[in-house]
């Protein structure tokens, strides 16, 4: 595209002036769409790989590992957020090797969380990073139901 100078200053303006507006798009619950089917496609192979031996292949939960799934895990998260979900695993899991998962497999580990809990997925993916994440609550009921 040949447009003049001054056109592509004022285009290259109104690009960089949309980036903080779709930083501040992300989901305002986990309600909203907040991980794509893919990703929690492969988190489910991260899941069976780094955390079924402890939480269970159902996400029930078993000796002093809490459950990933219904409703003692909605109690445990309700009203935090998936930044503090991310925080949690990517700092303290796997429990026999803590924060050796990457950004990328325990951003698809939550996604695949998400889904087991019945959230749906959305057409994005959900980010590998906390702060972001952070903007994301985490409710048991959808917001106006």
């Amino acid at each position: 595209m040949n447009l003049p100078p001054r056109r592509r200053t004022w285009l290259a303006g109104l690009a960089l002036a949309a980036i903080p507006a779709l930083a501040l798009a992300a989901p305002a619950t986990v309600w909203d769409g907040a991980y794509s089917e893919a990703q929690a496609k492969r988190g489910e192979a991260q899941y069976t790989a780094h955390c079924a031996s402890c939480h269970g292949d159902n996400l029930a939960g078993a000796d002093v590992a809490p459950p990933l799934a219904g409703g003692g895990f909605l109690s445990n998260w309700s009203g935090q957020s998936a930044g503090d979900l991310f925080t949690r695993i990517k700092t303290t899991m796997p429990q026999d090797n803590p924060g050796s998962l990457g950004s990328a497999a325990v951003a698809d580990v939550e996604a695949y969380i998400l889904s087991k809990n019945g959230f749906p997925a959305g057409s994005t993916e959900l980010p590998r990073d906390a702060s972001l994440l952070g903007q994301t609550k985490i409710v048991p009921d959808r917001p106006g139901a």
